[in-house]
């Protein structure tokens, strides 16, 4: 009997620290699903728990094979240097881009374009043009006079990519300059033709 009174003493003693806690935890659970309300309220967790691990097994499908449906693209890559503007419609690279996008339909070339930002001139856009250069652009296309100028000079540097400038007057072997019109659209998407072509991609 003096065993069980002290017994009694000891586990009716307050406890104090993260023992106390998580036993104060674990016993309100069970109090909680004692019971039909909480054998539903333990049916609704297990079942919320389940479509959580289904969706992190399953995740977004980024993991598995990729879908059919996406266009696999060559590694070939033409990008375009543009004004400010950018590509909106109106902008003189308007009409490039959608070139380039025709090139990329029929050739699976990787086509993007990148604005100059801030003073329009050539030792403004020079950066702008290099960074082209060190994502290896196999054809990089220019519009507008700052832009040009940079390509063309910038043409003579780098041999081994091409060049298509618009209006410009390089007359160099890996440069083809492309006239404003109505027959810029399809300059641009030959000339990228071309160049896929050429590599062999």
């Amino acid at each position: 009997m003096k065993t069980r009174r002290t017994w009694r003493k000891q586990v009716n003693r307050p406890e104090s620290g993260s023992g106390a806690l998580l036993g104060r935890v674990l016993g309100g659970a069970a109090r909680a699903l004692r019971g039909r309300a909480g054998w539903a309220a333990g049916a609704s967790v297990v079942l919320v728990l389940g479509l959580v691990g289904v969706w992190l097994f399953v995740g977004s499908g980024q993991d598995g094979p990729p879908d059919p449906r996406a266009r696999q693209y060559k590694e070939f890559d033409a990008c375009l240097l543009t004004d400010e503007k950018g590509i909106v419609a109106g902008a003189a690279a308007a009409p490039v881009w959608e070139g380039m996008q025709k090139a990329s339909l029929e050739t699976r070339a990787r086509v993007t374009y990148v604005p100059v930002i801030g003073e329009p001139s050539a030792a403004n856009a020079r950066p702008f043009f290099n960074s082209l250069m060190q994502r290896k652009c196999d054809v990089v296309l220019a519009v507008g006079a700052p832009q040009v100028e940079v390509t063309e000079e910038g043409a003579k540097q780098h041999k081994q990519a091409r060049f298509v400038v618009v209006d410009g007057s390089a007359s160099a072997g890996n440069v083809t300059v492309a006239k404003s019109g109505d027959r810029l659209e399809e300059t641009v998407a030959e000339a990228i033709r071309q160049a896929v072509k050429a590599s062999g991609a």
